[in-house]
């Protein structure tokens, strides 16, 4: 059991290995040579160029001026002077709002632990209900952070009402501060939507499912039914095609590249030895050849299959999938589409909003629609496996949080776990370290997943992926450590009292759980983001690629692109601290200091680290808004119920039904924001198209958005700068097209001319 000491111990190597990145930080990012790792950002946009630190050689690599060093800490004012509208500017509201997660935790957990400390703390200390147990049963483990908790009022005390009216005021005052975000929050998205510059995905939607046609192909087909369902509006389409196979060859030849410039640039700078490699397994093995010549070929067999699957692609109709991006003259128009059904049938010609050019995620758009719902339910199968599955390590970090247990599994390094120091380590500081480390491949593990199950854009993936971190992290971490935590550490205790007093028991351990979550805050929450600014691993991997792979400044460029912030792994670990403050707000007020600081450090962390490093791969107007205000409400919703069946174990009869309405109201409340602010990051209004398109006609009437348009939605594989995109270029018809192109024959058809057989087929009723 943890105490206070070893909370203290734990607490002071988090703060010295905090402060040990923020110095190194400090150092690392005043050296020349690191610039592009550090404010890669700034180089992206084009408005930094390399420092140019004194005249001597080595000041193109090492900083010189002295008094730089002296505010290592001066990155932190500096990345909170950036107003939040020029942050929008700058990084995009998806960055701008996922920020505003971490000061809703602010806004949230500051008052509450004021109140918390200024009322239930005192009330809690006063008892001497845990004292009074361990005279009656000596083997009842408790420490004093847990006479701060609700464990230490006395079975049936009325104190427990002081714990009911907290619970009351901090469920509403957390539903205050969700409403008015929620409201501010969707009054951004309206704003950034009708202030944004033009982009592709405004005028685009995405259909699927669409049927197939014994006379028309399906770029045909898709022409002619938005010429006949939309035909003042549509502008032109682009058909999908399945270019996996291709992509796999472009990105093979891509790393036989970098093979090739690495071995040329040793050569040139060795030319007296010419470089080898073996051909076998990860060159490991194999015979040695000559590098340059290796590679040289194996990249010329790549662009002969390359080429071949290319024309394969373009002139075999099977490559063709059932989906096409269709763009409308108008955002209106595109509106209208995207949010209504096309036909009798709900399950063909299936239209949704297209997602940006750079968020599609090409690979999945190939998957057959019909596949899809299987492919879900197979991985909600595999999560629930992969849920359980991670119980083994969590029931083994558990058993480090217990030094008893670890001394009764083995006795014989009892003499050294007893000595003061490696007691509190083991307590205090280990469970927390060893429970992230099993947790570092399960975002990937999970990306994974979200990809077999077909969504066909990034944002889409980083969501799914989310939610699935999210739902883990609720079973394993918070309920599998609870749970697993409380039957080992009350183990001989179970097995020696009678079944009603099982329950009881229960009810006392879960608070105590609240040591084990105050060393996982400290390692995660505090070390955890100050070694985030460091990026130790960007910053090898750069110089690396630099040294070894760069030739031209596009081969640096790509070297040091740092990539978006990672919302699929970042915001459920934001989730779990909602969820550990809001449970143990009313069990165990201690634990919301921690909380707080978290919050307050990522903010600053996390908001340098959008101005000056990430570059966020697309723009979804915070589309995932909705998904953080749910999890938050389902925090709420869990924190009551826990509590609710804690008063009930404590015998608190009067006070413990009064809590049933909680979860009720919660629930209510959740429906009222789903209803009032849940729309506008759902549907476009047709309001706020029509005011853009107006506004756009006035100030651009020459505005050629077919030629705009026309490339936008074309497959990465086909944009080589030749005439590739060209050939598989759907123009449509011009605007002053009134005929409606077909080529069936069927009774169903319009009785115009096609633009490709120069027939039309009989009116239906002559039939």
């Amino acid at each position: 059991m943890a105490t206070i000491g070893d909370i203290g111990l734990s607490a002071g190597i988090n703060i010295l290995m905090a402060f040990a990145f923020f110095v190194a930080f400090a150092f690392l990012r005043l050296q020349p040579i690191n610039d592009r790792v550090y404010f890669p950002k700034w180089y992206l946009k084009g408005v930094r160029s390399n420092p140019s630190r004194g005249g001597s050689l080595m000041g193109k690599f090492i900083n010189l001026d002295m008094r730089s060093y002296m505010k290592f800490l001066g990155w932190m004012p500096a990345a909170l002077k950036m107003p939040e509208p020029e942050l929008i500017d700058h990084a995009g509201l998806d960055s701008a709002v996922f920020l505003r997660i971490y000061l809703i935790g602010l806004k949230i957990f500051v008052p509450m632990t004021v109140l918390a400390f200024g009322i239930l703390v005192p009330v809690n200390w006063t008892n001497t209900t845990l004292r009074d147990l361990k005279v009656k049963n000596p083997k009842l483990e408790f420490s004093n952070i847990d006479k701060l908790s609700i464990s230490n009022i006395a079975n049936g005390s009325q104190k427990f009402w002081t714990h009911l009216a907290m619970a009351y005021a901090f469920t509403f005052w957390t539903c205050y501060v969700l409403m008015k975000e929620y409201e501010i929050v969707a009054k951004m998205r309206l704003h950034f939507l009708a202030s944004e510059k033009r982009r592709p995905d405004q005028f685009t939607v995405l259909v699927r499912n669409i049927p197939p046609d014994a006379d028309e192909s399906i770029s045909e087909l898709t022409e002619h039914f938005f010429l006949v369902n939309h035909p003042d509006h549509y502008l032109t389409h682009q058909v999908v095609y399945n270019a996996n196979k291709l992509a796999k060859l472009v990105k093979e030849k891509k790393k036989m590249r970098n093979w090739l410039d690495y071995y040329q640039l040793k050569s040139e700078r060795n030319p007296d030895t010419k470089p080898t490699c073996k051909t076998g397994f990860l060159g490991l093995c194999g015979a040695k050849v000559d590098a340059i010549d290796y590679y040289t070929k194996k990249i010329e067999e790549i662009a002969e299959k390359e080429e071949m699957e290319r024309e394969r692609v373009k002139k075999d109709p099977k490559s063709v999938i059932p989906a096409a991006f269709v763009s409308f003259k108008t955002r209106w128009g595109a509106a209208v589409c995207a949010q209504t059904q096309q036909t009798r049938n709900p399950t063909m010609w299936l239209t949704g909003w297209a997602p940006e050019p750079r968020d599609v995620y090409w690979a999945n758009l190939s998957i057959p629609f019909v596949s899809i719902t299987v492919r879900k339910l197979v991985i909600t199968v595999a999560l629930f496996f992969l849920t359980f599955f991670y119980m083994v390590p969590i029931t083994f970090v558990q058993t480090l949080a217990n030094i008893e247990g670890i001394e009764k599994a083995v006795p014989f390094l009892k003499p050294l776990i007893e000595i003061k120091f490696i007691k509190s380590f083991i307590q205090g500081f280990l469970p927390g370290i060893v429970l992230k480390i099993f947790l570092i491949v399960l975002p990937m593990i999970l990306m994974f997943m979200s990809k077999f199950e077909g969504h066909i854009s990034v944002s889409a993936l980083e969501r799914k992926s989310a939610f699935k971190y999210y739902f883990f992290l609720i079973v394993n971490v918070f309920f599998g450590s609870i749970l697993a935590g409380a039957a080992f550490q009350q183990l001989n205790t179970f097995l020696n009292q009678s079944a009603n007093e099982i329950p009881k028991t229960i009810g006392v351990a879960i608070p105590q759980k609240a040591t084990f979550f105050i060393t996982y805050i400290m390692v995660d929450g505090w070390a955890g983001v100050a070694g985030e600014i460091l990026r130790l691993k960007p910053l090898i991997i750069f110089h690396l690629k630099n040294f070894f792979l760069v030739k031209t400044e596009k081969d640096r460029e790509e070297a040091m692109d740092p990539g978006s912030i990672g919302f699929d792994s970042s915001e459920p670990q934001i989730q779990l601290y909602f969820l550990l403050g809001l449970v143990y707000a009313v069990v165990t007020p201690f634990l919301l200091p921690f909380i707080i600081v978290f919050f307050a450090l990522a903010y600053v962390v996390y908001r340098h680290q959008i101005i000056n490093v990430y570059n966020q791969e697309y723009e979804s107007g915070a589309a995932f808004w909705p998904s953080v205000h749910r999890r938050v409400i389902t925090a709420l919703i869990i924190s009551q119920l826990l509590l609710l069946g804690l008063l009930s174990t404590k015998e608190a009869a009067q006070s413990a039904p009064l809590l049933l309405a909680l979860p009720v109201l919660t629930i209510a409340f959740n429906y009222f924001c789903k209803n009032r602010y849940e729309p506008a990051f759902n549907t476009y209004p047709l309001q706020e198209a029509m005011m853009k398109d107006t506004l756009e006609r006035a100030r651009e009437p020459n505005l050629d958005l077919k030629g705009y348009l026309l490339h936008a939605y074309i497959h990465p594989v086909f944009k080589g700068g030749d005439d590739d995109d060209d050939d598989i270029t759907e123009a449509g018809p011009d605007y002053e097209q009134v005929l409606v192109p077909t080529k069936r024959q069927s009774r169903m058809n319009t009785p115009v001319a096609s633009k490709y057989s120069g027939k039309s087929s009989p009116p239906r009723d002559l039939l």
